[in-house]
Protein backbone atom coordinates (compact mmCIF):
# COMPACT_ATOMS: atom_id res chain seq x y z
CA UNK A 1 0.00 0.00 0.00
CA UNK A 2 0.79 3.45 -0.14
CA UNK A 3 1.11 5.15 3.37
CA UNK A 4 0.34 2.83 5.79
CA UNK A 5 -2.67 4.63 7.24
CA UNK A 6 -5.10 1.77 8.17
CA UNK A 7 -7.55 1.80 11.57
CA UNK A 8 -9.49 -0.15 13.69
CA UNK A 9 -13.18 -0.77 12.04
CA UNK A 10 -15.82 -3.27 11.60
CA UNK A 11 -14.96 -4.11 7.75
CA UNK A 12 -17.25 -5.11 5.02
CA UNK A 13 -17.26 -4.65 1.14
CA UNK A 14 -20.93 -3.91 -0.58
CA UNK A 15 -21.64 -4.98 -4.07
CA UNK A 16 -24.63 -2.75 -4.03
CA UNK A 17 -25.07 -1.45 -7.94
CA UNK A 18 -22.33 -4.75 -9.50
CA UNK A 19 -21.68 -7.93 -9.88
CA UNK A 20 -20.11 -9.45 -7.06
CA UNK A 21 -18.85 -13.49 -6.64
CA UNK A 22 -18.97 -14.15 -2.98
CA UNK A 23 -16.62 -16.68 -2.55
CA UNK A 24 -16.80 -17.31 1.07
CA UNK A 25 -19.08 -15.84 4.25
CA UNK A 26 -17.78 -14.65 7.10
CA UNK A 27 -18.83 -11.61 10.09
CA UNK A 28 -15.55 -10.74 12.26
CA UNK A 29 -13.99 -7.56 13.32
CA UNK A 30 -10.80 -6.33 11.77
CA UNK A 31 -8.09 -4.40 14.34
CA UNK A 32 -5.83 -2.75 11.69
CA UNK A 33 -2.06 -1.25 11.33
CA UNK A 34 -1.60 2.38 11.77
CA UNK A 35 1.12 4.92 11.97
CA UNK A 36 1.99 7.47 14.74
CA UNK A 37 3.55 10.60 13.90
CA UNK A 38 7.50 10.34 15.50
CA UNK A 39 9.97 12.39 16.45
CA UNK A 40 13.08 11.86 14.31
CA UNK A 41 16.87 13.48 14.83
CA UNK A 42 18.76 13.01 11.88
CA UNK A 43 22.71 13.91 11.57
CA UNK A 44 23.82 15.30 8.28
CA UNK A 45 27.14 13.20 8.61
CA UNK A 46 26.54 11.60 5.67
CA UNK A 47 24.32 12.68 1.97
CA UNK A 48 22.77 10.00 0.09
CA UNK A 49 21.54 12.79 -2.26
CA UNK A 50 23.84 15.04 -4.46
CA UNK A 51 21.92 17.90 -6.27
CA UNK A 52 24.37 19.06 -9.22
CA UNK A 53 21.82 20.75 -10.73
CA UNK A 54 18.67 23.61 -10.41
CA UNK A 55 15.93 20.60 -10.97
CA UNK A 56 13.28 20.00 -8.61
CA UNK A 57 13.41 17.25 -6.07
CA UNK A 58 11.00 15.00 -5.97
CA UNK A 59 8.52 14.09 -2.72
CA UNK A 60 6.08 11.73 -1.40
CA UNK A 61 3.40 15.03 -0.81
CA UNK A 62 4.77 16.14 -3.94
CA UNK A 63 3.48 12.91 -5.89
CA UNK A 64 0.40 13.19 -4.12
CA UNK A 65 0.88 10.76 -0.99
CA UNK A 66 0.14 12.66 2.34
CA UNK A 67 1.57 11.11 4.86
CA UNK A 68 0.91 13.90 7.68
CA UNK A 69 -2.57 14.10 6.27
CA UNK A 70 -3.12 10.14 6.91
CA UNK A 71 -1.03 10.41 10.52
CA UNK A 72 -3.89 13.45 11.61
CA UNK A 73 -6.64 10.76 10.04
CA UNK A 74 -5.41 8.43 12.37
CA UNK A 75 -5.25 10.37 15.47
CA UNK A 76 -9.43 11.49 14.68
CA UNK A 77 -9.67 7.65 14.91
CA UNK A 78 -7.59 6.72 17.66
CA UNK A 79 -10.35 9.02 19.70
CA UNK A 80 -12.80 7.02 18.31
CA UNK A 81 -11.03 3.69 18.91
CA UNK A 82 -8.66 4.18 21.57
CA UNK A 83 -5.41 1.28 21.94
CA UNK A 84 -5.06 1.19 18.01
CA UNK A 85 -1.31 1.41 16.76
CA UNK A 86 0.23 -1.86 16.50
CA UNK A 87 1.43 -3.41 13.15
CA UNK A 88 -1.03 -5.60 13.49
CA UNK A 89 -4.58 -5.63 15.86
CA UNK A 90 -4.96 -8.15 18.47
CA UNK A 91 -8.10 -9.55 19.90
CA UNK A 92 -7.86 -11.82 23.13
CA UNK A 93 -9.21 -15.89 22.67
CA UNK A 94 -8.89 -17.89 25.25
CA UNK A 95 -4.87 -17.95 26.35
CA UNK A 96 -3.94 -16.64 22.76
CA UNK A 97 -4.19 -13.82 20.77
CA UNK A 98 -5.57 -13.53 17.39
CA UNK A 99 -3.99 -10.66 15.47
CA UNK A 100 -5.19 -9.29 12.33
CA UNK A 101 -4.45 -6.97 9.81
CA UNK A 102 -5.15 -5.68 5.97
CA UNK A 103 -3.30 -4.02 3.06
CA UNK A 104 -3.69 -3.37 -0.83
CA UNK A 105 -0.41 -3.32 -2.73
CA UNK A 106 -1.24 0.58 -3.75
CA UNK A 107 0.21 2.05 -7.02
CA UNK A 108 2.26 -1.08 -7.89
CA UNK A 109 -0.86 -2.00 -9.62
CA UNK A 110 -0.23 0.73 -12.56
CA UNK A 111 3.02 -0.49 -13.25
CA UNK A 112 1.59 -4.38 -13.06
CA UNK A 113 -1.05 -2.83 -15.84
CA UNK A 114 2.31 -1.60 -17.88
CA UNK A 115 4.72 -4.28 -18.00
CA UNK A 116 1.95 -6.95 -17.91
CA UNK A 117 3.59 -8.48 -14.79
CA UNK A 118 0.42 -10.04 -13.14
CA UNK A 119 1.31 -13.33 -11.22
CA UNK A 120 3.46 -12.31 -8.70
CA UNK A 121 1.23 -9.53 -7.66
CA UNK A 122 -0.72 -11.61 -5.28
CA UNK A 123 2.59 -12.41 -3.52
CA UNK A 124 2.59 -8.48 -2.58
CA UNK A 125 -0.73 -9.03 -1.43
CA UNK A 126 0.02 -11.59 0.89
CA UNK A 127 3.02 -9.99 2.23
CA UNK A 128 1.85 -7.00 3.05
CA UNK A 129 -0.39 -8.49 5.60
CA UNK A 130 1.68 -11.26 6.54
CA UNK A 131 4.52 -9.40 7.07
CA UNK A 132 2.77 -7.27 9.43
CA UNK A 133 1.16 -9.39 11.66
CA UNK A 134 4.16 -11.61 12.32
CA UNK A 135 5.55 -8.45 14.00
CA UNK A 136 3.44 -9.76 16.71
CA UNK A 137 4.70 -12.99 16.59
CA UNK A 138 1.64 -14.60 15.01
CA UNK A 139 2.24 -17.61 12.59
CA UNK A 140 -0.65 -16.22 10.14
CA UNK A 141 -3.95 -19.13 10.33
CA UNK A 142 -5.79 -17.77 7.35
CA UNK A 143 -6.20 -15.13 3.93
CA UNK A 144 -8.70 -13.73 2.35
CA UNK A 145 -8.78 -11.09 -0.70
CA UNK A 146 -10.81 -9.22 -2.37
CA UNK A 147 -10.48 -8.59 -6.57
CA UNK A 148 -12.29 -5.63 -8.35
CA UNK A 149 -13.03 -5.03 -11.89
CA UNK A 150 -14.91 -3.28 -14.67
CA UNK A 151 -14.86 -6.38 -16.68
CA UNK A 152 -13.80 -9.68 -15.49
CA UNK A 153 -10.82 -11.04 -17.69
CA UNK A 154 -11.01 -14.81 -16.80
CA UNK A 155 -7.09 -15.94 -17.67
CA UNK A 156 -5.87 -12.52 -16.46
CA UNK A 157 -7.79 -12.78 -12.98
CA UNK A 158 -6.28 -16.25 -12.83
CA UNK A 159 -3.05 -15.54 -12.90
CA UNK A 160 -3.15 -12.59 -9.83
CA UNK A 161 -5.05 -15.36 -7.71
CA UNK A 162 -2.05 -17.85 -8.54
CA UNK A 163 0.33 -15.32 -7.65
CA UNK A 164 -1.76 -14.94 -3.97
CA UNK A 165 -1.78 -18.78 -3.66
CA UNK A 166 2.09 -18.68 -4.35
CA UNK A 167 2.24 -16.05 -1.12
CA UNK A 168 0.39 -17.73 0.99
CA UNK A 169 2.19 -21.01 0.53
CA UNK A 170 5.04 -19.07 1.41
CA UNK A 171 3.54 -17.50 4.71
CA UNK A 172 2.45 -21.36 5.57
CA UNK A 173 -1.23 -19.92 5.77
CA UNK A 174 -4.84 -20.94 3.60
CA UNK A 175 -6.36 -18.69 1.39
CA UNK A 176 -10.00 -19.60 3.19
CA UNK A 177 -12.00 -17.50 -0.06
CA UNK A 178 -12.23 -13.69 -0.68
CA UNK A 179 -14.29 -12.08 -3.42
CA UNK A 180 -13.82 -11.10 -7.28
CA UNK A 181 -16.22 -7.60 -7.83
CA UNK A 182 -17.54 -6.52 -11.30
CA UNK A 183 -18.50 -3.35 -11.22
CA UNK A 184 -18.94 -1.44 -15.11
CA UNK A 185 -17.62 1.66 -15.42
CA UNK A 186 -15.71 1.93 -12.61
CA UNK A 187 -11.99 0.89 -13.44
CA UNK A 188 -10.24 1.66 -16.92
CA UNK A 189 -10.39 -1.48 -19.21
CA UNK A 190 -8.00 -3.57 -18.20
CA UNK A 191 -7.32 -2.26 -14.66
CA UNK A 192 -8.23 -3.75 -11.27
CA UNK A 193 -8.18 -3.02 -7.48
CA UNK A 194 -6.74 -5.72 -4.62
CA UNK A 195 -6.70 -5.53 -0.78
CA UNK A 196 -6.39 -8.79 1.23
CA UNK A 197 -6.96 -9.66 5.01
CA UNK A 198 -4.73 -12.27 7.12
CA UNK A 199 -5.52 -13.77 10.76
CA UNK A 200 -3.04 -15.34 13.28
CA UNK A 201 -2.47 -16.53 16.17
CA UNK A 202 -0.29 -16.21 18.86
CA UNK A 203 -0.12 -17.37 22.68
CA UNK A 204 -0.55 -14.15 25.11
CA UNK A 205 2.70 -15.03 26.65
CA UNK A 206 4.67 -15.29 23.56
CA UNK A 207 3.51 -12.30 22.02
CA UNK A 208 5.89 -9.39 20.61
CA UNK A 209 4.85 -5.89 21.90
CA UNK A 210 8.33 -4.00 22.39
CA UNK A 211 7.64 -3.70 26.19
CA UNK A 212 11.03 -5.19 27.37
CA UNK A 213 13.31 -3.00 24.89
CA UNK A 214 15.95 -1.11 26.71
CA UNK A 215 18.85 1.03 25.70
CA UNK A 216 22.08 -1.45 24.21
CA UNK A 217 19.78 -3.99 22.63
CA UNK A 218 20.77 -4.30 18.69
CA UNK A 219 18.73 -4.02 15.30
CA UNK A 220 19.03 -6.89 12.84
CA UNK A 221 17.77 -5.76 9.09
CA UNK A 222 16.67 -8.32 7.15
CA UNK A 223 17.13 -7.52 3.45
CA UNK A 224 14.09 -6.54 0.93
CA UNK A 225 13.61 -7.90 -2.82
CA UNK A 226 13.05 -4.35 -3.90
CA UNK A 227 10.61 -1.29 -3.26
CA UNK A 228 8.11 -3.92 -2.10
CA UNK A 229 4.63 -2.46 -2.02
CA UNK A 230 5.26 1.55 -1.06
CA UNK A 231 6.49 4.99 -2.14
CA UNK A 232 5.28 3.75 -6.03
CA UNK A 233 2.93 7.38 -6.32
CA UNK A 234 6.73 8.35 -5.89
CA UNK A 235 8.51 5.74 -7.82
CA UNK A 236 6.17 6.36 -11.24
CA UNK A 237 7.12 10.37 -11.15
CA UNK A 238 10.62 9.26 -11.10
CA UNK A 239 10.01 7.09 -13.90
CA UNK A 240 8.40 9.71 -15.92
CA UNK A 241 11.63 12.56 -15.37
CA UNK A 242 13.76 9.68 -15.80
CA UNK A 243 12.99 9.23 -19.79
CA UNK A 244 13.71 5.63 -19.19
CA UNK A 245 11.51 3.05 -20.23
CA UNK A 246 10.42 0.06 -17.87
CA UNK A 247 11.99 -2.24 -20.72
CA UNK A 248 14.86 -0.53 -20.75
CA UNK A 249 18.15 -2.21 -18.14
CA UNK A 250 18.48 -0.53 -14.63
CA UNK A 251 20.92 1.35 -14.18
CA UNK A 252 23.97 -0.20 -12.55
CA UNK A 253 21.52 -3.09 -12.48
CA UNK A 254 21.17 -6.39 -13.52
CA UNK A 255 17.36 -6.79 -15.04
CA UNK A 256 15.15 -4.15 -16.80
CA UNK A 257 13.56 -1.28 -14.45
CA UNK A 258 10.34 -2.87 -15.02
CA UNK A 259 11.28 -6.26 -13.20
CA UNK A 260 13.23 -4.83 -10.81
CA UNK A 261 10.55 -2.21 -9.93
CA UNK A 262 7.78 -5.41 -9.57
CA UNK A 263 9.60 -7.40 -7.83
CA UNK A 264 7.37 -9.18 -5.15
CA UNK A 265 7.84 -8.56 -1.39
CA UNK A 266 9.54 -10.77 0.70
CA UNK A 267 7.26 -12.87 2.99
CA UNK A 268 9.52 -12.82 6.21
CA UNK A 269 7.17 -15.28 7.96
CA UNK A 270 8.98 -18.36 8.36
CA UNK A 271 12.56 -16.83 9.00
CA UNK A 272 11.04 -14.31 11.45
CA UNK A 273 9.15 -17.10 13.27
CA UNK A 274 12.22 -19.46 13.38
CA UNK A 275 14.44 -16.65 14.81
CA UNK A 276 11.49 -15.76 17.00
CA UNK A 277 11.27 -19.62 18.62
CA UNK A 278 15.21 -19.66 19.64
CA UNK A 279 14.71 -16.16 21.72
CA UNK A 280 15.89 -12.83 22.68
CA UNK A 281 13.54 -11.26 20.24
CA UNK A 282 11.96 -7.71 21.45
CA UNK A 283 10.01 -5.91 19.20
CA UNK A 284 9.83 -6.34 14.99
CA UNK A 285 9.02 -3.46 12.75
CA UNK A 286 8.06 -4.27 9.06
CA UNK A 287 9.65 -1.03 7.20
CA UNK A 288 6.68 0.10 4.68
CA UNK A 289 5.09 3.47 3.64
CA UNK A 290 6.82 5.93 6.63
CA UNK A 291 10.42 3.95 6.06
CA UNK A 292 12.79 3.76 8.86
CA UNK A 293 11.73 6.91 10.51
CA UNK A 294 7.88 6.31 11.13
CA UNK A 295 8.41 2.51 11.49
CA UNK A 296 11.27 1.38 14.21
CA UNK A 297 9.99 3.49 16.64
CA UNK A 298 6.76 2.29 16.64
CA UNK A 299 8.13 -0.97 18.52
CA UNK A 300 9.69 1.38 21.11
CA UNK A 301 8.80 2.29 24.88
CA UNK A 302 8.34 6.00 25.55
CA UNK A 303 11.88 7.43 26.13
CA UNK A 304 13.69 5.52 23.86
CA UNK A 305 15.12 6.05 19.98
CA UNK A 306 17.59 4.47 17.71
CA UNK A 307 20.63 4.68 15.87
CA UNK A 308 20.96 3.76 12.45
CA UNK A 309 24.32 3.17 10.90
CA UNK A 310 23.52 3.60 7.20
CA UNK A 311 27.01 2.06 6.19
CA UNK A 312 25.84 -1.23 7.52
CA UNK A 313 24.57 -2.52 4.20
CA UNK A 314 25.03 -1.67 0.58
CA UNK A 315 22.23 0.52 -0.91
CA UNK A 316 20.81 -1.30 -3.67
CA UNK A 317 21.08 0.18 -7.12
CA UNK A 318 17.36 0.06 -7.48
CA UNK A 319 17.30 2.63 -4.67
CA UNK A 320 20.28 4.54 -6.03
CA UNK A 321 18.79 5.38 -9.31
CA UNK A 322 15.31 6.32 -7.92
CA UNK A 323 17.15 9.01 -5.70
CA UNK A 324 19.66 10.35 -8.49
CA UNK A 325 16.88 10.73 -10.73
CA UNK A 326 14.23 12.05 -8.51
CA UNK A 327 16.63 14.19 -7.13
CA UNK A 328 15.29 12.68 -3.51
CA UNK A 329 16.43 14.21 -0.03
CA UNK A 330 18.04 11.87 2.32
CA UNK A 331 14.93 12.64 4.47
CA UNK A 332 12.47 11.95 1.85
CA UNK A 333 14.25 8.51 1.15
CA UNK A 334 14.50 7.29 4.90
CA UNK A 335 10.61 8.32 5.08
CA UNK A 336 9.39 6.81 1.99
CA UNK A 337 11.27 3.78 1.03
CA UNK A 338 12.58 0.26 3.20
CA UNK A 339 15.80 1.47 1.32
CA UNK A 340 16.97 -2.27 0.81
CA UNK A 341 15.92 -3.61 4.56
CA UNK A 342 12.01 -4.55 4.93
CA UNK A 343 12.31 -6.16 7.78
CA UNK A 344 14.22 -4.83 11.38
CA UNK A 345 14.48 -7.19 14.50
CA UNK A 346 14.95 -5.37 17.95
CA UNK A 347 16.54 -8.12 19.75
CA UNK A 348 19.26 -8.72 22.75
CA UNK A 349 23.35 -8.23 22.35
CA UNK A 350 22.78 -12.06 22.98
CA UNK A 351 20.36 -12.95 20.33
CA UNK A 352 22.45 -10.36 17.73
CA UNK A 353 25.44 -12.68 18.46
CA UNK A 354 23.43 -16.02 17.50
CA UNK A 355 21.85 -14.62 14.60
CA UNK A 356 24.59 -12.77 13.01
CA UNK A 357 27.06 -16.00 13.05
CA UNK A 358 23.69 -17.93 11.48
CA UNK A 359 23.85 -15.17 8.58
CA UNK A 360 28.04 -15.83 8.59
CA UNK A 361 27.34 -19.23 8.26
CA UNK A 362 24.70 -18.83 5.37
CA UNK A 363 21.58 -19.63 6.82
CA UNK A 364 20.33 -16.45 5.89
CA UNK A 365 21.39 -13.02 5.37
CA UNK A 366 21.21 -10.07 8.40
CA UNK A 367 22.98 -6.75 9.24
CA UNK A 368 23.74 -4.97 12.56
CA UNK A 369 22.11 -2.05 11.38
CA UNK A 370 22.30 -0.21 14.75
CA UNK A 371 20.60 -0.39 18.42
CA UNK A 372 18.31 1.34 21.03
CA UNK A 373 19.43 4.06 22.89
CA UNK A 374 17.70 6.74 25.37
CA UNK A 375 15.78 9.21 23.71
CA UNK A 376 13.36 9.10 20.89
CA UNK A 377 13.01 9.11 17.21
CA UNK A 378 15.93 7.67 14.86
CA UNK A 379 19.21 9.07 14.53
CA UNK A 380 21.54 8.30 11.02
CA UNK A 381 25.02 7.70 11.37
Amino acid sequence: MEAQILHSSSFCFSSSGSSSINRYRFSSIKPLSVCFPQKTRTTNVISMSKKDDNTESLSYKGSGVDIDAGTELVRRIAKMAPGIGGFGGLFPLGDSFLVAGTDGVGTKLKLAFETGIHHTIGIDLVAMSVNDIVTSGAKPLFFLDYFATSRLDVDLAEKVIKGIVDGCGQSDCALLGGETAEMPDFYAEGEYDLSGFAVGIVKKDSVINGKNIVAGDVLIGLPSSGVHSNGFSLVRKVVARSGLSLKDELPGGSTTLGEALMAPTVIYVKQVLDIISRGGVKGIAHITGGGFTDNIPRVFPDGLGAVIHTDTWELPPLFKWIQQSGRIEDSEMRRTFNLGIGMVLVVSPEAALRILGEAKNGDYVAYRIGEVINGDGVTYL
